[in-house]
């Protein structure tokens, strides 16, 4: 088919306004999806995506669409529609630059119940960098408690569209779906590029077949792939036989030829991961392209934790579950490392909690891994006292206090939308946070709109959770970097029998460490289970101590064959008791379960 009969368009919204639904109800009305196959959140193929609700990964699939425009004008025909669906959450923003690098144009939902919201804006922002064509779409026009007339007013202030080009719909009853198909053909540009130029397709995702190897998902934007082609990947200079070229429907569908503007998928027998990274240029061998497609830049992660294997032995097969993951995932980053207590495991960097929850659990489901996770950080830079500067990713890592001449730490600059009597909370829980408000604006009488520049590390913990709960559940939140600032900040140790436990070290703000020692403290008291020996636990800053808990031993009552007699026979048992402790505590081993580790992460 000609190009100028392709639609390549993406969905974007915030997390919950409909996304999926309304995907559903577009893969049924062009039948890409027969009757049988069809159920709710037909591209959330994964469990953890049904199970939480939420799309994680984007997905790509192709619907063919007969098209009768009302006015009888050169626009009806058949068409083909590549739908790129895109994920809502803050955490998997990168999901979605990756989805708007392969489209030129975007339906932006918005849900009539709740109005636009924080990750709406930087998602729209994003997709009007790439220059896509924006048709917005007001989704659950069904409900009782849809407000049309209010939402549409922030649609037309935020894009500056006509009120009337606001598309009703409903993706839960299909109404609407029939107006969004017509202006999706109507309205989006045809995929622009040579098909007689040099090969340039961009790879924007990759997933791992046991079977066939690596399988890459990309877009054509010049020149033709056949099968059988001899092609090269732009960045690694590495050189491939296309054994299989296809596009994506609801399954794949093999094809022998693609041209520029095509959506589809490469199968080439790549067996290592570290062969294709995601936003690589695909070009022809005898034919290269000159330059590669620009596509997004490479993501930097926010979070840091280290994740451990529970059995030793099983540290190769964690790196090549964490290497199939990194293919499907781009955004995580790993790398070696090894701690006391845990013994060797990786460093990985996540783009922010929810991201590093949705990877452990991923290990654990799809590879069957036990793996214990550390208490996340962010990044800081150092700067010693004879002027280098260091990228500290983990506690252990810092070098000693008087070596040391300035610590930084990244800041975001936080976009926080909520109703209006939530305001004066939302700012206590920021300042709280060492935030500071940099600009406040009401969108409506009742909605606004808060800015506020704080350090990352504040975010880390429980921020999201307790701007949910303040706000019973209607604030929006998104972040974006704001750079590096100097901060006052200090190594936290907790000592288990005078021995640091390294998995729990935390680099933290001066005025936050009694606090924050003081609960890890009490804490590991009660998760800790009680040996033959008194067990210390202290947090240390340095070598001074500012919180202790004593996990009492277990006692057994040796007094009990003792029937009378003088005192001493008492105490001699009870001396010859304690010496026998004392030197159990010098050879005993504190293990710390993986609930400790977790428990550390859920501190009120």
């Amino acid at each position: 088919m000609s190009a100028k009969n392709i639609r390549n368009f993406c969905i974007i919204a915030h997390i919950d306004h409909g996304k999926s639904t309304l995907a559903d109800r577009l893969l049924e009305i062009t039948g890409t999806v027969n009757e049988r196959d069809l159920q709710a959140q037909v591209l959330d193929d994964m469990d953890l995506e049904r199970e939480r609700g939420i799309t994680i990964k984007s997905h790509a699939i192709q619907m063919k669409y007969k098209h009768v425009s009302a006015t009888g004008n050169s626009f009806s025909g058949d068409y083909i529609l590549n739908l790129i669906d895109t994920p809502g959450h803050v955490d998997f923003s990168y999901e979605v630059s990756r989805s708007i690098a392969a489209c030129e144009g975007a339906l932006l939902v918005v849900d009539a119940t709740q109005g636009i919201q924080a990750q709406t804006i930087s998602n729209l922002y994003l997709a009007l960098e790439h220059e896509l064509e924006i048709i917005p779409v007001l989704n659950k026009m069904d409900m009782e408690n849809a407000m049309p007339e209010e939402v549409k007013d922030q649609i037309v202030d935020l894009i500056g569209c006509r009120r009337e080009d606001i598309i009703e719909a409903s993706g839960r009853t299909g109404f609407g779906i029939d107006r969004i198909l017509e202006t999706i053909v109507d309205k989006i540009p045809a995929p622009k590029g040579d098909e007689n130029a040099p090969l340039q397709a961009l790879i924007f995702d990759s997933v791992f077949n046991p079977f066939r190897g690596i399988i890459s998902y990309f877009r054509i934007f010049n020149g033709t792939l056949n099968k059988g082609d001899l092609v090269k990947f732009f960045h690694t200079g590495k050189e491939y036989n296309a054994d299989e070229i296809g596009v994506l429907g609801f399954k794949p569908q093999p094809a022998s030829t693609l041209q520029a503007g095509d959506v589809g998928y490469i199968i080439s027998g790549i067996k290592t991961s570290a062969e294709v990274k995601v936003g690589d240029t695909i070009t022809h061998v005898e034919r290269p392209t000159d330059t590669a497609v620009e596509g997004f830049e490479n993501v930097k992660p926010m979070v840091f934790a280290g994740i451990y294997p529970v059995t030793p032995d099983d540290y190769e097969e964690l790196r090549a579950s964490i290497e199939k993951l990194q293919l499907n995932d781009a955004s995580l980053t790993f790398e070696p490392e090894s701690s006391v207590a845990l013994g060797f495991g990786f460093r990985c960097g996540f783009l922010g909690l929810l991201h590093m929850e949705i990877i452990q659990e991923r290990l654990e489901r799809e590879f069957n891994m036990d793996v214990i996770a550390t208490v996340p950080n962010v990044s800081f830079k150092v700067t010693t006292t004879k002027g280098e500067v260091k990228d500290i990713h983990n506690p252990s890592g810092m070098p000693e206090p008087n070596y040391i001449s300035l610590i930084e730490e990244p800041y975001i600059r936080a976009q926080i939308i909520s109703k209006s009597e939530y305001v004066g909370a939302i700012m206590k829980l920021c300042i709280d946070k060492r935030g500071i408000l940099k600009n406040q604006v009401y969108l409506t009488s009742d909605r606004a709109e808060l800015t506020f520049e704080m350090p990352l590390s504040e975010i880390v913990f429980d921020f999201y959770d307790r701007l949910k709960s303040i706000s019973k559940g209607y604030a929006s939140f998104d972040y974006s970097p704001a750079g590096y600032r100097p901060s006052k900040l200090v190594k936290l140790e907790i000592l288990l029998n005078s021995e640091t436990v390294d998995a729990l070290s935390a680099l933290i703000y001066v005025d936050n460490a009694y606090d924050f020692g003081r609960k890890i403290c009490i804490k590991l008291k009660d998760l800790i289970p009680r040996q033959q020996f008194d067990v210390a636990i202290q947090a240390a800053i340095g070598a001074k101590i500012i919180a202790r808990e004593t996990v009492k031993a277990v006692r057994k009552d040796v007094t009990a064959k003792c029937y009378g007699g003088d005192i001493t026979r008492k105490r001699k048992l009870l001396e010859k008791q304690k010496e026998g402790k004392k030197r159990m505590r010098q050879v005993g081993q504190v293990q710390v379960p993986q609930s400790a580790f977790l428990a550390v992460l859920k501190l009120d």
